[in-house]
Order: C-alpha cells, then sequence, then structure tokens
C-alpha cells in the first residue's frame, strides 16, 4: 500500500481490492476483468496509463469490461483521473499509483465526509456501491436501473454485475475504517532500540573463553603448585625446618586449587552466557 494513504483508507481498499478481484496480495494488481491478465503482452503494471487506456478500447468487445486493476478501472474513469490530477501518460500504473487514484475516489465518494462524521455509514455505503458494483447498498434505494434492496449492487439488473459481500460486513469494515484513522506513515518506522546484555568485566575475555585444560593461567598456577612440592621435598632433608617447609608448600597449592577451580567456573559461566546471547 502506498504510504501516503491514510490508514483508515488503506484498510478499506485492500478491502476493496480482496472483494472485486478475490485477492489483495500484489498481483492483485495486475488484474483485469475475467482474470483475463494472462492475454497482455506484459503485466498491467508495467504498463504506462496511456498504453492501458489504447489497450482498454479492445477490453469491453473482447473480455466484457474495460475494467483494469485492483480497482478494476474503468477505462472512462481512468481518463477522468488522468485529466482531473493532470496525470502524465508515461506514468506506469503500478501498485503505489493504483492505491493512490483508489485513494483518490474514496474522496470523491465522501470519505473525509466519513471520517468526519457529516456522510453516515449508509450514504457512504452506496456511494461506494456506486463507483464498485460488486459493493452492496446498505439500505433500499434507487439504483441506476431499477429500485434494489439492501444487499443488492446498484447496478443489479443491468445483467452483468451482482453485489459480492454481504451488506453486514460493509459496515463492519466502514466501522474499523473509522476507527483506523487518517493517520499518515510516510517514513519508515525506526528500527526497535537494541536490548542491552550488560556482561561481566574480566581481564582475560579470550582467555575465559579457552576450556581450563588449554589455559594458560591454569597450567602457570598448576606448575607453581607442583614446584612447590618438589622443593618441599627438596628442602625436606635440609634448609629450613620441614614443617615449615611443608606448611608453605600446603599454602601455596591450596591456593593454585582454588585457582583453577575458579577458572573453570568461569569458563563455564562464560559459555552458559554465550548460549544465552546466541
Amino acid at each position: 500500500m502506498d504510504r501516503t494513504v491514510p490508514a483508515g483508507a488503506a484498510f478499506l481498499l485492500d478491502f476493496i481490492r480482496k472483494t472485486e478481484v478475490g485477492r489483495d496480495d500484489r498481483a492483485s494488481y495486475d488484474v483485469i476483468y475475467a482474470n483475463k491478465q494472462g492475454k497482455l503482452a506484459k503485466p498491467l503494471t508495467s504498463m504506462s496509463i496511456d498504453e492501458v487506456l489504447a489497450a482498454q478500447r479492445g477490453w469491453s468487445k473482447n473480455h466484457g469490461s474495460s475494467a483494469a486493476g485492483g480497482y478494476q478501472f474503468m477505462r472512462d474513469t481512468l481518463i477522468g483521473l488522468k485529466e482531473e490530477l493532470g496525470l502524465r501518460g508515461s506514468q506506469k500504473l503500478d501498485p503505489d499509483l493504483q492505491d493512490r487514484l483508489g485513494y483518490h475516489l474514496l474522496k470523491r465518494r465522501g470519505y473525509e465526509g466519513f471520517m468526519a462524521g457529516t456522510v453516515s455509514r449508509t450514504e457512504f455505503g452506496k456511494r461506494l456501491a456506486m463507483e464498485w458494483a460488486s459493493f452492496p447498498v446498505l439500505a433500499g434505494t434507487k439504483g441506476q436501473k431499477r429500485q434494489v434492496k439492501r444487499g443488492q449492487s446498484y447496478y443489479a439488473g443491468d445483467g452483468l454485475n451482482k453485489a459480492l459481500v454481504a451488506p453486514d460486513m460493509v459496515e463492519a469494515v466502514l466501522d474499523r475504517v473509522k476507527a483506523a484513522g487518517n493517520a499518515v506513515s510516510i517514513q519508515p518506522a525506526p528500527a526497535p532500540e537494541p536490548v542491552i546484555v550488560e556482561k561481566p568485566v574480566v581481564a582475560d575475555p579470550e582467555e575465559l573463553g579457552t576450556p581450563p585444560a588449554k589455559s594458560k593461567t591454569v597450567w602457570t598456577w598448576a606448575l607453581a603448585g607442583i614446584g612447590s612440592i618438589v622443593t618441599a621435598v627438596g628442602n625436606f632433608m635440609g634448609g629450613l625446618d620441614w614443617r615449615v617447609q611443608l606448611f608453605i608448600s600446603a599454602m601455596i597449592v591450596a591456593f593454585a586449587i582454588y585457582g583453577i577451580k575458579r577458572r573453570a567456573d568461569l569458563f563455564r559461566a562464560v559459555k552458559d552466557l554465550k548460549a544465552e546471547l546466541g
């Protein structure tokens, strides 16, 4: 949907395409009457306005109607829009242009008055039915050919058109249109703020990400402990009192064991954090 179209109108235009051509996706903009778009030399949305107008001359005879695009623009309607809006004939009838033209048709039929509360839902529904034959009138009224009842096409009796959607559905959609309002989002929505996960402050993150068995720090502590034991045994036969040497060595070994265990705990913590952050 063209981003200059207000939210309420965009919702209604999607519904109109769905009702008129049976779909509201990108392909809906390439549909021509009776789904004969496969016979075109190129997609409708790749054609210029003048190319479409020229081709529409034969569509009524060959296909039964000149209706083209997601909003089934009749040839006379497209000519009027071109003149009224000062469109260049070279402009492509792409999805965005079709949306803007569809929105202009809504305004022609009283969209702004409906949103402001000066045009009733029933009256706006009738005007939509006058623009799009697949829409039903929401109350009995004089149609193009005859008196029509609620739920019938405004063009009932012409041997070609009939309503394709129930009136209560149209009323529900119009209520949602009014609730959606006229907000316009020309600029794309800002990207969401990233979620910041605080990480533990460590002296050497790469070292913590290394398994304990391959850690230089662990091997340093281990060798210190082993060296202390060797020193104690070597001095057992002479030097300091053996009990003093044994006490000092035991303290060094205890610190080494604590350091190795702490290092292993930190490694597991870092591993768990990486798994949590993906």
